[in-house]
């Protein structure tokens, strides 16, 4: 005999207060993990990087030319040029070998270390190579003109960057400046993804009479990937609460759970009875569409969310919940969404009390309906973004601007 029922969504509570739980329940990771450099982009540093060495390491050229003692070049122009005695020319990789003396110059490419006695480099384009070693200087140059100075990107000692920082390439660039091949980096959290239902069935399996294929899972993974955290599916479990109760307690091992299907209101709807048997229940119901039967709690301090089965659900609760839980977890910034204002194209009309994430396509400076059902996942696939409609608004009128959140 089943043990479940019936369990109407009485009470909602606003998404505000959602957030709040969620957040609050987001501890930030501390383990860590040494990786290589090439991998690195996108990963929060566990450990301050501390520059050992300048960088440049040497006074460089910075252009393609001459260099020379600045003095030398004082008065020069094209009417009356300075001649000086190139003594040597060095490519990027060698070593001068010569200190320039008043008189003299060194050619040299950009990059290339500068020789002793020199202080400044004129252009090529600013000079003419005459009978042999002679060199006609056409324009002064002043001392550290055209020249990179040792340590004027870092110096020696310099904390380069701090623990927390999320790695851009730029910021890759400065650690492999210091000749760094390793880092130590926060590691990624990792989320377990628990489909339940009897009806759904892994892509490349056929269907059965009544089943349909499991799209959540691969919606919720690619999310995941997307913020920080790193995707571990489970297998397809049953509607019974000893096999959840068991599959439950293998997703525990990692730092997150996400449910999919099993948070509505159904007699074979299952996720509140494992959580309340586990762990503790934060809220059961938003007062948001679509993702309003929703449950969120904790079990031994992990965070789980109960995701509705229906595709659009789902993942509209996965950018409005479980984005701000793993950027959290993971110790990344919170996510910014490229935004456009535009002109609604018609009348949207929306459910009062409770706030609405409406999908549209942008075309021709219009923000036009995308949505169909909760059902259907092209209302979020065949569409540029969404609007959002808060709780206290009915509608948004034809012509108003809306701001589109683009995905």
């Amino acid at each position: 005999m089943r043990d479940e029922q019936m369990r109407p969504i009485r009470h909602t509570i606003p998404l505000d207060e959602a957030l709040t739980l969620t957040e609050g329940a987001a501890v930030p990771l501390n383990r860590t993990e040494r990786i290589d450099l090439d991998d690195s982009v996108g990963r929060v540093l566990a450990a301050d990087v501390v520059a050992d060495r300048d960088v440049p390491p040497f006074d460089r050229g910075a252009m393609d030319g001459y260099a020379v003692i600045a003095d030398n070049t004082f008065g020069a122009s094209r009417m009356n040029p300075r001649l000086l005695q190139c003594i040597e020319t060095v490519h990027t990789g060698n070593v001068p070998s010569k200190a320039v003396e008043p008189g003299q110059c060194t050619q040299i490419a950009t990059g290339a270390p500068m020789p002793d006695g020199a202080n400044a480099v004129v252009m090529v384009e600013e000079t003419d190579r005459r009978n042999g070693d002679e060199v006609a200087i056409f324009t002064p140059v002043y001392p550290h003109q055209h020249v990179g100075r040792q340590a004027a990107d870092i110096t020696n000692g310099a904390e380069v960057l701090h623990a927390g920082d999320r790695l851009t390439p730029s910021r890759v660039g400065a650690i492999a400046a210091l000749g760094i091949a390793e880092i130590v980096v926060y590691a990624r959290p990792r989320v377990a993804i628990l489909s339940t239902g009897g009806e759904i069935v892994t892509p490349g399996q056929p269907l059965g009479p009544g089943q349909i294929y499991d799209i959540n899972r691969f919606t919720l993974g690619s999310v995941i990937q997307e913020h920080g955290g790193v995707p571990v599916p489970f297998p397809i479990t049953a509607d019974n609460l000893d096999e959840l109760s068991a599959a439950v307690d293998a997703c525990l091992e990692n730092d997150i759970l996400v449910f999919s299907g099993g948070s509505s209101v159904g007699e074979r709807d299952l996720t509140f009875d494992v959580l309340q048997r586990k762990g503790e229940i934060l809220f059961h119901g938003i007062a948001v569409k679509p993702g309003k039967p929703t449950v969120f709690g904790t079990i031994s301090g992990a965070p789980v969310l109960g995701m509705p089965g229906y595709p659009t659900s789902c993942l509209s609760n996965a950018y409005m919940l479980l984005v701000p839980l793993l950027r959290r977890v993971a110790r990344l910034p919170s996510h910014q969404f490229l935004t456009v204002s535009v002109p609604a194209a018609q009348r949207f009309v929306s459910t009062t009390g409770r706030h609405q994430f409406y999908t549209v396509r942008v075309v021709d400076g219009l923000a036009i309906p995308a949505f169909k059902a909760s059902g259907d996942i092209t209302s979020m696939s065949q569409a540029d973004g969404y609007i959002e409609i808060p709780a206290q608004t009915d509608l948004v009128e034809k012509g108003e601007t809306v701001e589109v959140k683009l995905f």
